[in-house]
């Protein structure tokens, strides 16, 4: 009689061909039966070398599945993947994921069974292996309070039952019969999306620092912006669809960066208005010269001077994200 499959971990993914050979062989020989877990890689038609990487380790490992996912967004390549599920669990690891620890499929159902919550939330800092001085720095700009939601517990190290808005990545089976699938019109923050609608359910999310998992952080400026640039849209999404995900601290970029732009337009109209204008955009420079200054103290001084351009970067790339899903709805497409 065959084993009941305990874990199903979904790998949604999309031209992640330098990192995910090395993600999934991390998962693959976990200290777990293999007979009691798989790995459904959901591919939104890459263009690289993904999947004949994947297919190559499927000849290696029985137990790893994959899936095309023809809507190419990573919300439907979690729901492509969660359609063919046979665990009793499931946890999401993204393509560009370093799992640190072979025990972290055991981890993951003592937790669920210790807890008996309906989700878990895990700690996802940006400190992969080797990076360079830009990635180290986009690493340190993120875990501070100037780069990151400081609403969100993914960089906390306490394990304590949360909200799962911000931290939920794997569930019980049944909850996905009781709060549905994952949204397909988002792009980017469908999981907060998700979680919100886990959160309205009444259901408990417990955070446990033993399913960390590492991610790679963006290695150039530009891509970092497009990165930042997904989460604005996927955030401006979220509130069009459900006003009270709005929050002030995801209000703040973009308000900042439509006064940083418009407001000389009205201080022609009000010259008072220059003084207001030219404080804040000192008090803004401040802020960030001073944060970059304080968090590059244990610090290479070539991740420290890059610090004000990754945070410059992540503010920018919110908020033009946030305003291009504005526009996108007002011109009612």
């Amino acid at each position: 009689m065959p084993a009941e499959i305990a874990v199903s971990v979904l790998v949604p993914v999309r031209n992640e061909g330098r990192c995910i050979e090395t993600t999934l062989r991390s998962l693959l020989t976990q200290d777990f039966p293999p007979d009691r877990f798989e790995v459904i890689v959901a591919d939104g038609f890459s263009t690289d070398d993904t999947v004949p990487v994947v297919r190559r380790l499927q000849a290696e490992f029985p137990n790893l599945v994959l899936l095309y996912n023809p809507g190419r967004f990573s919300s439907v390549a979690r729901n492509t993947a969660l359609r063919h599920m046979r665990g009793q669990y499931a946890v999401v690891v993204d393509g560009h994921c370093h799992i640190p620890d072979r025990d972290y499929l055991k981890n993951l159902v003592a937790a669920f069974e210790q807890t008996g919550a309906d989700c878990l939330g895990r700690p996802q800092p940006l400190d992969a292996p080797n990076p360079t001085h830009f990635q180290k720095a986009v690493s340190v700009a993120r875990q501070s309070r100037l780069g990151h939601n400081p609403d969100s517990d993914i960089f906390s190290d306490q394990a304590k039952f949360v909200p799962p808005q911000s931290t939920a990545v794997a569930y019980r089976r049944t909850l996905f019969h009781t709060v549905g699938l994952f949204d397909q019109k988002f792009d980017a923050c469908e999981d907060v999306e998700f979680n919100q609608r886990v959160d309205e359910a009444g259901m408990t999310c417990f955070f446990t620092p033993s399913l960390k998992v590492a991610y790679h952080p963006r290695g150039s400026w530009r891509s970092l912006v497009t990165q930042l640039g997904r989460y604005g849209c996927g955030r401006a999404r979220l509130v069009a669809k459900n006003l009270k995900s709005l929050t002030i601290p995801a209000l703040v970029p973009p308000l900042w960066v439509a006064w940083v732009l418009f407001g000389p337009l009205l201080a022609l109209a009000y010259s008072p208005l220059w003084y207001l204008y030219v404080g804040s955009v000192l008090l803004y420079l401040s802020a960030i010269l001073g944060g970059s200054a304080w968090l590059a103290r244990k610090q290479p001084a070539a991740v420290g001077v890059r610090l004000p351009l990754v945070f410059v970067g992540i503010h920018a790339g919110f908020a033009w994200g946030f305003w291009k899903e504005i526009g996108r709805r007002l011109r009612g497409r």
